[in-house]
């Protein structure tokens, strides 16, 4: 038997914070995935609301397939609906949701999906999630 020891940091006293950044975007590939599932919940909660047909597909990148599509819906329903509410299932997404449909333009809430998937994966953004969430990191940048 040996004991090895291991210094470890937060990533507010980690002496190079690149390196832990560096580590979460090489092995870390969907910090943003809890996004897309709930937009695909704010687009099911709509038809449910409006009725029609729906079909989608998208990720939390832009991708060229991407798309969101529903036909046959009743409109009047559709202006009943407060953005500014999320009443649909009361996540964020639920106003982007509305508020496209309601300018024609469905896709509109991939725009806001994909700048959010950026901020996650930016520095500010790992150091908030680094530091709600208390992870520790070898000094190599390793998660601990």
């Amino acid at each position: 038997m040996r004991i090895i020891e291991t210094k470890v940091y937060t990533i507010e006293e980690h002496p190079n914070r690149e390196l832990c950044y560096e580590w979460i975007r090489n092995n870390w590939h969907d910090l943003n995935e809890y996004s897309v599932m709930e937009v695909a919940d704010s687009l099911k909660a709509l038809q449910e609301e409006i009725g029609g047909d729906l079909d989608y597909a998208f990720s939390s990148v832009p991708h060229r397939g991407e798309y969101i599509r529903f036909t046959d819906y009743d409109r009047e329903a559709l202006c009943r609906l407060s953005a500014d509410d999320c009443s649909l299932t009361g996540a964020c997404w639920d106003y982007d949701v509305i508020k496209g449909m309601r300018e024609n333009n469905p896709t509109q809430v991939l725009s806001t999906l994909h700048q959010d998937t950026e901020f996650c994966y930016s520095d500010e953004g790992l150091y908030e999630l680094c530091d709600s969430m208390q992870y520790e990191f070898t000094e190599e940048g390793n998660i601990f």
